[in-house]
């Protein structure tokens, strides 16, 4: 079987987030695994760090690559990226999931397509402020 190199890579800041959920690495452990099943992704393994005085790190190894956030509740801050490899999972859907998850007040996204030349950089179709307005 010949697989494929193509990817796509979101890469989202979040601002404006609730300080004890993003403080709370193990809620968003729960929530990052979600969404990485909603988007159709295997997940392998995660990792959870948090840190003192405050902040969280989640690593959710997937199969078809990783999803991730760091995050800075003193600052109401989350950044976010998931990168899958192929054309049947959707890194997008894990990170509006997320969104609806830490309802941000303003949040600002990049999609890279990779794998198949120089990568690309995109807008997504519907940028997740639109998201938020609609849900």
């Amino acid at each position: 079987m010949e697989y494929s190199t193509f990817g796509r890579h979101v890469a989202m800041d979040a601002w404006g987030v609730d300080f004890d959920l993003l403080n709370d690495a193990r809620l968003l452990e729960k929530y990052m695994k979600v969404a990485a099943e909603k988007c159709g992704a295997t997940v392998l393994s995660s990792q959870t760090q948090a840190f003192e005085p405050q902040g969280a790190t989640v690593l959710v190894l997937l199969s078809e690559s990783h999803l991730s956030i760091h995050t800075y509740p003193e600052k109401g801050f989350a950044a976010l990226d998931c990168y899958t490899c192929g054309h049947e999972v959707d890194p997008m859907v894990a990170i509006r999931y997320m969104m609806d998850v830490l309802k941000p007040t303003h949040a600002f996204e990049k999609v890279m397509r990779r794998g198949d030349g120089p990568i690309e950089v995109t807008q997504p179709d519907l940028p997740v402020q639109a998201v938020q307005k609609v849900i």
